[in-house]
């Protein structure tokens, strides 16, 4: 998702923050990736919204790109508990990469400190034109009868779609072969010419294909149909007895007093009650969500809990 070009102009990519009161430090939000990702968007969206919530404090965006999201990770983690720092992030480096990654420098549970979880989205099913299936069924009907068509792409090892792809393959009993690219493009390129049968993905990659004919999206994995394919059925429609969504969150350093969360939650909540925000989330694919530093923890152990079983069966460990 964050290596989509977003359909914001430039000059909301690129506004400077609302200029910070003489006396106090701005807010400085973490994007452990490049411009023009879905990270970086939403943070730029919190920095037009956030300074009136804020009492006028300022707030800048502050792109540390690199190693998935971990080096601005370690960044957090080394910042002054003051509330002056936070990060922008998807949830894989929280409740993926602790199971995946033999080694990380940080700790989830200890050198994050939960904000407010801020938008969701969900994956999708894609089938390609040379498999001209329809249904989630009708995959693992062809899927058993002929095990050479269970093939599936991904935009990489290690990365929910990976994991979700072999899911659902356990779940029917079809030993489904994964295929990792260097990211989503290269995948939807392997699937458009034959050499895979299927791709998992994040939704919004796949639209354009989609409704161009070139691709047909089967299944999406949320718990409710999405507002992009309102058409589309979900798993659990289909007989696949899961879910699974991605989201994005705010996160200060591990230490941040309680106190500091609570007020950047409130804030961060009031902002997202905008209805331009909200519509702007909505044209990147993202749902919404807002919610108090408790909420995301939870959220956060129960996605940590989901994906334990699936990594630890893939056997796939990276170091």
């Amino acid at each position: 998702m964050q290596r989509r070009s977003l359909l914001l102009s430039a000059a909301a990519l690129a506004a400077p923050a609302a200029r910070a009161q003489p006396d106090k430090p701005p807010l400085r939000i973490l994007v452990g990736f490049p411009p023009g990702g879905s990270a970086d968007t939403i943070a730029r969206l919190l920095a037009e919204k956030l300074p009136a919530q804020l009492g006028g404090q300022g707030v800048v965006v502050d792109n540390k790109p690199g190693a998935a999201g971990r080096i601005a990770i370690d960044q957090l983690k080394n910042a002054a508990p003051d509330g002056n720092t936070v990060i922008v992030m998807p949830s894989g480096p929280v409740v993926l990469f602790p199971h995946v990654f033999r080694k990380l420098n940080y700790d989830p549970n200890k050198d994050l400190a939960p904000i407010s979880q801020l938008a969701g989205f969900p994956f999708c099913i894609v089938s390609g034109p040379k498999s001209n299936v329809k249904t989630v069924p009708e995959m693992l009907a062809k899927a058993k009868a002929d095990p050479s068509t269970a093939t599936f792409g991904s935009s990489g090892n290690g990365t929910v779609p990976h994991f979700l792809g072999l899911m659902i393959g356990d779940a029917a009993g079809v030993p489904f072969q994964h295929v990792p690219y260097q990211g989503g493009a290269p995948a939807m390129t392997a699937l458009l010419g034959g050499h895979i049968g299927y791709n998992v993905d994040v939704l919004t990659e796949s639209l354009e294909q989609h409704r161009a004919g070139k691709v047909r999206i089967i299944a999406v994995s949320g718990a409710t149909r999405a507002q992009q394919v309102p058409e589309v059925p979900t798993l659990r429609e289909q007989g696949v007895a899961m879910d699974a969504t991605a989201w994005f969150a705010m996160y200060g350093p591990g230490a941040l007093p309680p106190a500091a969360a609570q007020r950047l939650s409130s804030a961060v909540q009031a902002a997202m009650k905008d209805a331009g925000f909200q519509s702007r989330l909505a044209a990147l694919g993202l749902d919404s969500i807002g919610s108090t530093p408790e909420q995301l923890a939870a959220v956060q152990r129960a996605d940590f809990a989901k994906w334990e079983k699936p990594v630890k069966a893939s056997g796939y460990q990276a170091d």
